[in-house]
């Protein structure tokens, strides 16, 4: 792997896991780890380009669909993509449908960019996401076959015992908290040859006492009607969080760092 490689451009696709829920800023959008990696890739490189397609809630065949065909047209250096895992999240999940359109997503995105990045997403411990794990595991096996396929580069977030820390994860439980997104940024920023700026960003942070019997039966009170049961409600019905919204930065240009700063 070249050792601080120039990147010009950088293109992201998938979901609510890469619009940067739940890094929120003052003005109400989410920042995140691939808004955090486009600074650091600014930085570096004048006349940066940055693009995020990513829309909360979208399943694998949108983002095959909508995402896939622009971020190909559009010839940046590097793409990252993760998707799939609001598919095995749903009551009912084709994983060979899924694989395949993961399949697809990579033939097209390979010979549209110099680095194509997939990842094992990071997955917290809890007893809603374990029913699931089997189909997360399928993916993430999946994703690890097709990059060694393609000369794909692969970010593991899932084995990393920081990520699977509570603490890591908003009240939500899905979506992880600004020192998360930073710590994704930093993954990937490695896996693209570029020196650590964080060397442990895969080590847990210091344990703390655990809170008390009564404020967990609280907490998981407010998760259960304001998060649990809402999802549930959308897994149903067909529903997604992201009906109706645009990509976060749907278009190519230049990365806007002075307004990224003031936001922050």
């Amino acid at each position: 792997m070249q050792t601080n490689p120039t990147h010009t451009s950088l293109v992201a696709l998938g979901d609510s896991f890469t619009e940067g829920m739940s890094d929120l800023l003052p003005d109400g959008s989410y920042r995140g780890w691939a808004d955090l990696l486009a600074a650091r890739m600014a930085a570096r490189t004048p006349g940066f380009r940055y693009a995020n397609l990513a829309v909360r809630g979208k399943l694998i065949g949108q983002i095959v669909e909508e995402q896939v065909p622009v971020a190909a047209a559009m010839g940046a250096d590097v793409i990252t993509l993760v998707g799939g895992l609001n598919d095995t999240l749903r009551p009912k999940c084709d994983m060979g449908r899924v694989k395949g359109l993961l399949t697809e997503a990579v033939e097209r995105l390979t010979p549209a960019c110099k680095e194509l990045v997939l990842m094992r997403s990071p997955g917290r411990q809890g007893p809603v996401l374990e029913r699931f794990r089997p189909r997360m595991e399928e993916l993430f096996t999946h994703v690890e076959e097709l990059a060694a396929r393609h000369g794909a580069l692969v970010v593991d977030l899932y084995g990393a015992p920081s990520l699977a820390d509570p603490r890591m994860w908003d009240v939500d439980r899905l979506h992880l908290t600004a020192e998360g997104h930073r710590r994704v940024a930093e993954a990937v920023w490695q896996t693209l040859g570029h020196d650590a700026e964080d060397t442990e960003w895969h080590t847990p942070m210091p344990a703390t006492l655990p809170p008390g019997w009564g404020a967990r039966r609280v907490a998981d009170a407010r998760f259960a009607r304001q998060y649990l049961l809402p999802w549930i409600g959308r897994r149903l019905t067909g529903r997604s969080s992201g009906d109706g919204l645009p990509p976060k930065r749907p278009d190519l240009l230049p990365y806007e760092e002075r307004a990224q700063e003031e936001r922050a």
